[in-house]
């Protein structure tokens, strides 16, 4: 039909007999009949059916059934439906999908009271927002005082909505990604940050959360067969009803081993997530690999699956496994965005969290080869040693300890403190320990030996000063004889219980080249205990460090303890094993005598 204009007798037909007493062509049969008396309104009602049938806005007339009497072309276009096909026809029996405000347009006959309604669904013509949305004005129509019908004049505003559905949508991943960034990545440790990960993803965005990482290093178990990848399972996070359902993801071994077909080893190797939405049993396999764990994922209700790769500068250090159950939806394009958004963030934690613990145990294994065991005291002197790593740094330091047997029954017990960390400071430490070592072998007194390594380190062109304290133990005189380059004073614990400081006068620190150094020499009888010991034993945040090193002094220490346990005590109730600065701890005890007036070798209990 032209311009699909409806034929008169499917107009009004409660008025066709009127119609056709009056005039062959009246508003009772055609929405535009032209004038009784000359061609002027014949072309006025012309110009209105052009600009009806002529507008992009749908246009349509129904009765008082809500039966269609006119659709203008428009509508036809938007619907993809003719208009003889909505002829005599209610809107939900031309188009089910599209929701029918037949309410509000009763409501529009009875009062006459124009209406605006919304009208929103799917028609027979694809649509890139998927659901529609048209916003209609519906007045009532009458003729000769008989209400007739209704008239609607719609304006599709799918864009729109699409747009603001966008927009909040990019809102919302955006705050998740916020929230991400605050709750995934908070320490330096690989298993924290991935248990945050997995805990944060479900259920922001899964419903079970399964958290893998790529293991390099085989540790206690076989390595994987060629051409696997094997990952560690580090966190799975679901409701309690499916964890029970589950149980461990991929078996019960801590890791699992990807051949290159699975899903995730596609996705590790592409950088690009895997979606499995509504999958099929076939599609679940290539996930979990094991036929099995189909099984098990199906009966739990599982039905959709995102895999996405967490990524960093060339490589990827593992991968994020969600799913949804039950009721959920099927993951969505926004859904995959924001969780390769949020696994590109956890990627980087991981990553430097990886970094940190390896390079952590690499360079506490360097401190441990620098500093060394110290050289075997005489016999005659008993010797313990602790080094406790900073709490708060993954770098080596420069406290050190050493002990050097010398003729004459002497023994030399050193205590150092590079000022700084990391390995400049490291390597420092050694070249002092190295240059003391060298400076003891010359028999020198220790004020002395202090004004020589002071010299030598400035000569050797280090760059970082150095605190130090020697005390040269002689069995046979009974006597200690110590000096101070601005470190702390020796704690003495004598037999009986009492302790106290062994007062020294201040010098400057080596590397200075002010050396200036005193030593004092004091009784040092067998079975009392010499402690040397870094200021990381005694620093703490907002109080007098002086006050710190006299609190050693009231702590009840037994020299009667082995070394080792008085080491031990020591730490315990001053660091509770957490320290902000490196501690090094060097004991010494001389031997009680025998019966001939010789110190002999003593068992010292435990």
């Amino acid at each position: 039909m032209n311009a699909e204009r409806l034929p008169p007798s499917w107009l009004f037909p409660e008025a066709q007999a009127q119609a056709q007493a009056q005039a062959p062509r009246s508003l009772a049969t055609d929405p535009f009949p032209p004038s009784v008396d000359g061609t002027r309104m014949s072309c006025e009602c012309g110009f209105l059916r052009g600009i009806v049938e002529g507008t992009s806005a749908p246009v349509v007339i129904l009765d008082r059934h809500l039966r269609h009497l006119y659709v203008n072309p428009a509508w036809s276009r938007v619907t993809g439906v003719p208009a003889a096909a909505f002829l005599g026809k209610t809107l939900g029996e031309v188009l089910p999908d599209v929701q029918s405000p037949d309410d509000v347009l009763i409501e529009v006959l009875a009062d006459g009271r124009p209406r605006e309604v919304t009208l929103t669904g799917t028609t027979r013509v694809p649509s890139p927002v998927g659901r529609r949305l048209w916003r209609a004005v519906f007045h009532r129509l009458q003729t000769q005082g008989r209400v007739v019908g209704v008239c609607g004049i719609a304006v599709e505003v799918s864009n729109l909505r699409q747009y603001l559905d966008d927009l909040e949508n990019a809102h919302q991943r955006l705050a998740l990604l916020d929230a991400a960034a605050t709750r995934v990545g908070t320490t330096l440790d690989v298993e924290a940050t991935c248990a945050e990960l997995a805990d944060f993803l479900a259920p922001s965005l899964a419903d079970i959360a399964a958290v893998g990482i790529v293991e390099e290093e085989f540790f206690g178990a076989p390595p994987p067969p060629a051409g696997m990848l094997r990952l560690r399972k580090m966190k799975l996070t679901a409701p309690p009803e499916l964890q029970r359902h589950l149980g461990e993801p991929g078996g019960s071994e801590p890791y699992v081993d990807l051949p290159r077909g699975s899903a995730p080893r596609r996705c590790m190797d592409s950088g690009r997530p895997w979606l499995g939405n509504l999958a099929s049993d076939e599609l679940f396999q290539k996930v979990v690999v094991d036929p099995e764990r189909v099984r098990i994922l199906r009966a739990a209700g599982v039905h959709s699956v995102l895999v996405v790769p967490l990524p960093t500068a060339g490589r990827s250090v593992g991968i994020v496994v969600l799913m949804r159950w039950g009721a959920s939806p099927p993951f969505s394009d926004d859904d995959v965005l924001t969780a390769q958004g949020v696994a590109a963030r956890a990627a980087v934690s991981i990553d430097s969290a990886h970094r940190y613990s390896h390079e952590h145990t690499m360079t506490l294994e360097l401190q441990r080869a620098l500093l060394s065991e110290p050289d075997s005291p005489h016999p005659t002197v008993e010797v313990a040693t602790r080094y406790l790593p900073s709490g708060r740094s993954a770098l080596v330091g420069g406290d050190w300890y050493d002990s050097i047997a010398l003729p004459g029954c002497r023994t030399l017990l050193v205590m150092g403190d590079v000022m700084g960390h990391g390995f400049q400071a490291a390597v420092a430490m050694s070249q002092y320990r190295s240059v003391l070592r060298t400076v003891a072998a010359a028999g020198l007194p220790v004020d002395a030996m202090l004004t020589e390594a002071d010299r030598r380190a400035a000569r050797i062109g280090l760059d970082r000063a150095a605190t130090c304290l020697l005390v040269l133990v002689d069995t046979e005189a009974g006597t200690c004889t110590a000096a101070t380059a601005g470190h702390l004073p020796p704690l003495v614990i004598r037999p009986g219980g009492s302790t106290g400081l062994m007062r020294l006068p201040a010098g400057p620190p080596i590397g200075t080249e002010l050396g200036d150094y005193e030593m004092t020499t004091f009784a040092f009888e067998p079975g009392s205990v010499l402690l040397l010991y870094t200021d990381g034993l005694v620093e703490q945040r907002g109080a007098d460090i002086d006050d710190s090193v006299r609190r050693l002094t009231t702590m009840a220490l037994s020299p009667d303890d082995s070394l080792d346990h008085l080491l031990d005590t020591l730490l315990t109730q001053l660091t509770n094993g957490t320290c902000e600065d490196d501690i090094a701890l060097l004991a010494a005890r001389l031997r009680p005598m025998n019966p001939t007036g010789n110190q002999k070798a003593r068992s010292w209990g435990t």
